[in-house]
């Protein structure tokens, strides 16, 4: 088979793949029509609170109800669990009646099936009225990756109900922990736990972010000072001095003295007096007041109303994703110096439609609000992802 027919055969199959899927959501639908109606209402049927059948709701806001032992025959066909069945189900109903356009795409083929399901859970909990917008962003994204689908979803849903999000946000908040393990019977023997221990952290985005660039800086200068290896020894990844990083913060004092350069003994290196190394520079003493606080740039993508003017509740900031703006300044708290770079929407014309969560880069065609924030290029014809 030559290389042509061989792309062209890869393609056929991916194809033929969805429209499997699509083809087993279809009958799923076709059997929950089949058994919308009461059951109770049968003659001779047997009571529910002796086990007979009864309607269930399982998709969406607007989404018919089935009988629920009709879906453990279908589990059985289908030769899965019974859960499964239900949860497909689910995601089958919302598609059809909360997400027609998605769903057109999907009997288009025009992305894997597996993504709409996704977005149909993701979006269950939205009324009828607010998962509209939903689907209109999605179906237009549909022949994007999986990932930009589902970042585009995850950015309208929190659009259409940023109350409900910030609450989700404050009850994550509420069950914040760390967790040291503790090792068990048996797996200093087996496994590779021996000497070794695991932290588990649930903290703050913002707190994570500040805690995360603080172990990296910390653990380059360790790995400066440290110096080169011995000949013939691989160098110690980053990965390493990043846990002997996050290990000195158990000892802050060390942490300053280190940092000011009150220590020149390297990390993890003998301390024989007459094997030491030469004595390393050592580095400034870091810089007080306010105007040396770190610093932050960040691109923060919002969308503003064309009726009001107003900024919309969400905002997308580049290596992060789709925030609330309170979130957004949560992030910033932390900096005494901040260049934020706004990049406002205006672009809704019917030809055109900029992602509002979508941060243009370098080397993207660049609408000419923008061209003052980016290098100028020339232009160049449009490319598949320009649509969005």
């Amino acid at each position: 088979m030559s290389p042509k027919r061989l792309l062209q055969a890869a393609d056929e199959a991916v194809l033929d793949g969805r429209r499997v899927e699509v083809r087993k959501l279809e009958v799923l639908l076709a059997w929950g029509d089949a058994f919308s109606g009461d059951p109770q209402d049968e003659p001779n049927a047997v009571p529910v609170r002796y086990g007979g059948p009864r309607l269930i709701t399982l998709g969406g806001e607007g989404t018919p109800k089935v009988s629920d032992l009709a879906l453990v025959e279908i589990a059985v066909a289908r030769r899965e669990s019974v859960f499964t069945t239900r949860r497909r189900a689910a995601d089958a109903f919302d598609l059809r009646h909360r997400l027609p356009l998605v769903w057109a795409g999907l009997q288009a083929l025009r992305c894997e099936t597996w993504v709409g399901t996704k977005v149909a859970a993701m979006s269950r909990k939205l009324t009828a009225e607010q998962v509209v917008i939903v689907d209109v962003a999605v179906a237009e994204a549909l022949d994007e990756a999986p990932a930009r689908i589902l970042e585009i979803a995850e950015a309208k849903i929190i659009e259409a109900d940023p109350i409900a999000h910030a609450e989700r946000i404050e009850a994550n908040r509420a069950r914040k922990g760390v967790w040291h393990s503790r090792p068990k019977p048996g797996e200093s023997i087996e496994g590779d736990t021996a000497g070794i221990g695991s932290v588990v952290a649930r903290i703050d985005e913002v707190d994570l972010e500040a805690h995360r660039e603080f172990i990296e800086e910390l653990a380059q200068a360790l790995a400066t000072h440290a110096g080169p290896p011995a000949e013939g020894e691989e160098p110690l990844s980053m990965d390493h001095w990043r846990a002997e990083a996050f290990a000195m913060l158990a000892d802050p004092a060390a942490v300053l003295a280190f940092l000011r350069g009150e220590t020149d003994q390297p990390v993890d290196e003998p301390t024989d007096e007459f094997d030491q190394p030469a004595e390393a520079p050592a580095p400034e003493a870091p810089a007080t007041g306010p105007a040396a606080g770190p610093s932050a740039v960040v691109v923060v993508h919002v969308a503003e109303d064309p009726d009001t003017g107003a900024l919309g509740p969400v905002a997308r900031v580049e290596g992060l994703g789709p925030r609330l703006l309170s979130q957004v300044r949560d992030l910033l708290r932390r900096h005494a110096n901040i260049t934020i770079t706004p990049v406002i929407d205006r672009l809704r014309t019917p030809h055109r439609r900029q992602d509002p969560h979508r941060a243009p880069h370098p080397g993207r065609r660049v609408p000419p609000r923008h061209r003052p924030l980016h290098q100028d290029r020339p232009a160049t014809g449009p490319r598949p992802h320009d649509a969005i």
